[in-house]
């Protein structure tokens, strides 16, 4: 089972570093809600394993990109970010240490598998993955694009998956330059 969850994830991660063009030193909010993964009810059922196993797969395939993860917190602890200190905005950090029952299991877990993990009271990402319905969308910077991926769900949790470009000045018909991404 964790085995399935962890190559989901994986492939999730693959495919959204893929399709959203990411490069090193940009950041990717995931919120993860192992409970819809686990096929329980948002919040309702952490569990340590599973938020072990998907942190360890998504932070694989970005780490070896230079892309920083940034794990969203559940709404217990307002949703914060934990996320490596050199990738931090050092105006935002708050005094919080996220556990399975407050802050998800996901968060708790890359706080523990991060070097030097710091929370922030939010930030403003490049890309997102929000596995399970957990409202990332405060965290993407302007304009969020939305993604498809194939990879749909890691367990009986759906996916959704953005991007963020700069916003138009001009109009829709404006020329878009790709580099700014």
């Amino acid at each position: 089972m964790f085995n399935d969850i962890a190559e989901a994830a994986r492939k999730a991660a693959l495919e959204l570093c893929a399709e959203a063009g990411l490069r090193a030193g940009q950041i990717v909010v995931v919120g993860c809600s192992t409970s819809e993964i686990n096929g329980f009810r948002l919040g309702t059922s952490s569990n340590e394993d599973i938020g072990a196993a998907v942190m360890r797969a998504i932070n694989a395939v970005f780490a070896e990109r230079g892309i920083y993860l940034a794990a969203q917190c559940c709404e217990h602890l307002n949703r914060a970010i934990i996320i490596e200190r050199e990738a931090a905005d050092c105006r935002n950090i708050v005094n919080a240490i996220p556990t399975p029952d407050a802050g998800g299991a996901f968060a708790a877990a890359a706080y523990e598998n991060f070097s030097d993990p710091v929370a922030l009271d939010s930030i403003q990402a490049d890309a997102g993955l929000d596995i399970g319905g957990t409202l990332i969308g405060m965290h993407l910077k302007r304009v969020a694009v939305p993604i498809r991926l194939q990879t749909s769900g890691i367990g009986k949790a759906s996916i959704i998956a953005a991007r963020a470009r700069p916003p138009f000045i001009g109009g829709a018909r404006a020329k878009y330059d790709e580099s700014l991404s």
